[in-house]
């Protein structure tokens, strides 16, 4: 009488079985344990790691404080652990309207004895680099915080419907009309322009009518005042560096307009390096010579990800991450969508979703969008599984669409300072 032997995989959640049977839990990150049982008697037990061999779609929700952006950057610490060998072949690029992950730079000293009963210890991220608007350096050395660079957009580099969507402007208005054609004539003479180039042409044009010449006028010395536009914008290539986290930190400016500007920028940027260098890594297979151009696999992280891709209005940067959830799986770049509110989500990144880490959720609404990435393998309504969620910190569900299982899972602890928590007095 013969025996079925049944071979036991590790969780790597993202991971497809026939890669679960080959690779095991290479090139993944350790990001927490199953738990096991309900209220008090929930207990914790195996480790669940998270894949980094495929690029994901990933969304990280819950309500305030219940442990998004803490177990965000869980992942991020997990990328930064890996062997070089996988982590010098990829990047990440977080775009921080907060000011929350600059703190990774050193070692959660305030969590050491909860990190004792998980075995790990305090470390601060040595391949983490903090950029911010140029105007605003100034702000943020005065507030102690660290700096590695400046970013600022090069006007030439963006598309008319870009610059418009970031300003609330009709194409075929009055406005629509005078900027589109004082940013064509600027762009026809192929020189590097900013804001001010494009004040000077609509004050050139006699053909627009005052009152809408200085309405525009003015529009555009307010967002030149943030310091973000410049005739010499930092190239792509330059953020985004092979085994680094670059993080964009906006939370200093109060220009909507031009971060979804910068954003949208960053992510078709991203997206056309990656479709290249893609490209020449199958050139490079199939003739064996070394790419002639090579971009690293990239994830981008959204913090707040509902002002870039809101559902219930286009603008500037929606449209370049959308074609990154529906196409950037197969160029490899990575989505990271972070937000307290699913349902202000665009519904073309909800469907897209592969992977879904939920914290407690309150609101009908928001608990609603989440059964658009239900799939028929979850047995019960997606609240019960939340209410079935133990009350202690960093508890959470995950959805994952490639194994098709959810698992309740506890977020480990983060090794790198957490700025990210509600402020009190003691």
């Amino acid at each position: 009488m013969f025996e079925d032997v049944v071979k036991s995989y590790p969780t790597v959640v993202g991971r497809e079985r026939k890669d679960l049977e080959k690779f095991g839990n290479l090139c993944s990150g350790y990001i927490g344990k199953h738990i096991v049982g309900k209220g008090e008697e929930a207990h914790l037990t195996t480790k669940v790691f998270l894949d980094f061999m495929k690029v994901h779609v990933i969304l990280v929700c819950g309500k305030r404080g219940s442990g998004k952006s803490y177990s965000a950057s869980v992942i991020l610490e997990e990328f930064s652990f890996l062997p070089d060998e996988f982590r010098k072949k990829m990047s990440f690029v977080v775009i921080d309207p907060v000011g929350i992950y600059w703190s990774m730079k050193f070692p959660n000293k305030q969590q050491e004895s909860l990190l004792r009963e998980w075995n790990l210890e305090p470390k601060g991220l040595e391949n983490l680099k903090v950029l911010v608007p140029s105007g605003q350096i100034d702000e943020y050395k005065k507030a102690g915080i660290p700096v590695d660079g400046t970013i600022s957009l090069n006007l030439k580099d963006l598309t008319i419907e870009e610059i418009l969507l970031a300003f609330g402007i009709k194409r075929l208005s009055e406005e629509g009309v005078a900027l589109e054609k004082s940013f064509s004539k600027l762009q026809t003479r192929g020189l590097d322009f900013d804001l001010l180039d494009m004040i000077e042409e609509l004050k050139k044009d006699e053909n627009v009518k005052k009152e809408v010449k200085q309405g525009l006028i003015s529009l555009l010395e307010t967002a030149n005042s943030w310091g973000l536009v410049s005739k010499k914008g930092l190239k792509v290539e330059d953020i985004v560096e092979p085994g680094k986290i670059t993080v964009i930190d906006f939370s200093r400016m109060r220009s909507e307009e031009l971060r979804n500007l910068l954003v949208a920028l960053l992510t078709r940027e991203i997206y056309r390096l990656r479709v290249l260098s893609r490209k020449e890594e199958e050139r490079a297979k199939i003739s064996g010579e070394k790419p002639k151009f090579s971009f690293p696999i990239t994830w981008m992280l959204f913090e707040e990800a509902h002002n870039f891709i809101p559902s219930e209005k286009e603008v500037a940067s929606s449209l370049p991450i959308k074609i990154l959830a529906r196409q950037g799986r197969e160029p490899g770049v990575g989505v990271i969508v972070i937000t307290q509110m699913p349902s202000r989500l665009h519904q073309d990144i909800l469907s897209q979703t592969d992977i879904v880490i939920s914290f407690r959720l309150t609101s009908r609404d928001d608990l609603t969008a989440l059964h658009a990435v239900m799939q028929t393998y979850m047995e019960e309504e997606i609240e019960s599984y939340i209410n079935s969620l133990p009350r202690f910190p960093g508890a959470a569900i995950i959805l994952d669409d490639n194994l098709e299982k959810v698992f309740t899972v506890a977020i480990r602890p983060r090794i790198s300072w957490h700025a990210g928590g509600t402020a009190q007095l003691v």
